[in-house]
């Protein structure tokens, strides 16, 4: 398996996704060691002190009063862990749970959190050899860290609850020891340590980041094989207009959709004498909508690149000063913010796709494409139902689009009385990707079946690539047939990456986190 070494406070979003997509181990730079077994030596000076410091030789919570005894320290991070395993739903997806465990190795690394270089050492070690914990989805608030969620990850490295190893199943002490690995038993603050911090948060927000841009990146295509389907002016996308208003995602986005339509037989046969002046909004305005997307989505990877890199356990240890303080950065409030954002983009690229997707069907707006887009309609009635399918998704996106940071409830007896609702924000986004990716494969299905009805003539080069790898697996349509297979497949070319791979790297290479 391959290995990335990491520093903490420096990791990109590009390598996140690569260790997300291709299963990578990791370990922490050489450099950030010096500060994890200094702040560890400070925690366990503390514990051994009379001056109470919160999670240290305290209580937790609305119980951080109540002195812990010295003697008593495992027992009470122990003790933390287990009671906080109340996740439900169901099991967060083994690819993303990598990336969790990865995060949190990243805020440890920050040397902030008083965890011992075992603590580190034992996550890189589940990491490499595969040994993921089993985590529920569900039970984060995002405040106070994703504490249920988190626990179960912890708990797994005591060798209690759940974990998989080599595709199977089993009792965590029973995978760890499959592994050749063993449970460690907690020192001061480190169960605090363990599941303060937004990683889970973090980790579907950035999962949905990184699935959002190969949509968008896949809706430039779509919307430029749909703008030729119905015989669309690419007028709109000179690269004057865009540099005028400034935007950088829009004045990518025209780009991109000018190169892919280069060289178009179909473009080039109604570019005189064409008595429509103006196209409608989804296709003229594909530029400063997709743009704007990417913008948004760019803003909210900025937000989750610091948040991946960030120290967000509580307390901490400020190492210059000699303090240990307890503060808020496991409030998750940037990362709902960015879940948002994220969810925003997502409802209005699907929107956009599914008027294309409209248009092409609608013999009044196709510029002469049959109805449905079937060579013999009535008797068929060709793309009709998969036209109300994206709208079925489309509406759906919508209603998920609802912003989740704007919810609050206090928890805790009142002792945490706002919370960001983050991660349920963000997990949304796989559900909202899964449509999105549907909606577009749907357009692609649409595009490709009107570009086949302006034959003789020819659309790009390019975008006859990727009309050719559609056609290797989802024939043209004739004569009426099953079509949920046509639009699971579609959708399995979009999400996979496919369909982008009929392409120069280098065209869609800036549309990216």
């Amino acid at each position: 398996m391959s290995e990335l070494i990491l520093t903490p406070g420096q990791v990109t979003l590009a390598e996140l996704e690569r260790i997300w997509r291709e299963g990578l181990a990791v370990r922490l730079a050489e450099s950030a060691r010096v500060g994890i077994a200094d702040s560890a030596a400070r925690i366990d000076a503390a514990a051994k002190g009379d001056v109470p410091v919160y999670g240290v030789n305290t209580g937790f919570g609305k119980l951080a009063s109540i002195k812990i005894k010295a003697e008593d320290t495992a027992t009470l991070q122990r003790n933390l862990i287990l009671s906080h395993c109340c996740g439900v739903g169901e099991a967060i997806e083994p690819e993303t749970v990598r990336l969790v465990m990865v995060l949190k190795l990243l805020s440890l690394g920050r040397g902030a959190s008083g965890t011992r270089p075992e603590i580190v050492k034992l996550i890189e070690d589940m990491l490499a050899k595969g040994v993921l914990p089993v985590i529920p989805s569900q039970g984060s608030v995002g405040a106070s860290g994703d504490l249920a969620p988190l626990a179960h990850m912890a708990a797994a490295m005591l060798g209690e609850g759940r974990a998989s190893y080599q595709g199977r199943e089993l009792a965590s002490a029973e995978a760890l020891a499959a592994a050749g690995l063993k449970p460690v038993a907690l020192a001061a603050k480190e169960g605090l340590a363990l599941i303060n911090g937004t990683q889970v948060s973090t980790a579907f927000a950035l999962t949905g980041l990184f699935e959002a841009f190969r949509a968008a990146r896949n809706a430039l295509v779509s919307s430029s094989l749909s703008t030729d389907a119905i015989m669309g002016s690419t007028a709109p996308f000179l690269d004057e207009i865009h540099q005028l208003r400034g935007h950088r995602g829009q004045i990518l986005a025209a780009r991109v959709i000018r190169g892919l339509m280069d060289g178009s037989e179909i473009r080039e046969s109604h570019r005189v004498g064409d008595p429509r002046v103006q196209d409608p909004y989804c296709i003229r305005c594909q530029p400063q909508v997709t743009g704007a997307c990417i913008d948004l989505l760019t803003q909210a990877g900025r937000t989750l690149e610091i948040e991946a890199n960030a120290a967000t356990d509580n307390p901490l240890v400020l190492i210059e000063s000699g303090q240990i303080v307890s503060g808020g950065n496991f409030h998750a409030e940037p990362v709902a913010f960015a879940a948002d954002q994220i969810a925003l983009a997502i409802a209005e690229i699907g929107a956009i796709s599914q008027r294309r997707i409209a248009l092409m069907v609608d013999p009044t707006l196709s510029h002469d494409l049959p109805p449905f887009l079937t060579p013999d309609p009535g008797l068929n009635s060709g793309l009709m139902i998969a036209e109300v399918t994206s709208a079925a998704l489309m509406s759906e996106n919508k209603h998920l689009a609802t912003p989740c940071s704007t919810d609050s409830t206090p928890t805790s007896a009142n002792q945490e009385d706002h919370v960001s609702m983050a991660a349920h924000g963000a997990r949304r986004l796989k559900r909202m990707n899964a449509n999105l990716f549907q909606i577009i494969g749907i357009e692609v299905l649409c595009a490709a079946t009107g570009i086949e009805f302006r034959e003789p003539l020819k659309t790009s080069a390019p975008l006859q690539a990727v009309v050719a790898q559609l056609r290797k697996s989802v024939a043209p349509l004739g004569q009426d047939r099953y079509m949920a297979p046509d639009l699971a497949e579609a959708a399995r070319l979009v999400q996979s990456g496919t369909l982008l791979e009929a392409l120069p790297q280098t065209m869609l290479s800036e549309v990216q986190p």
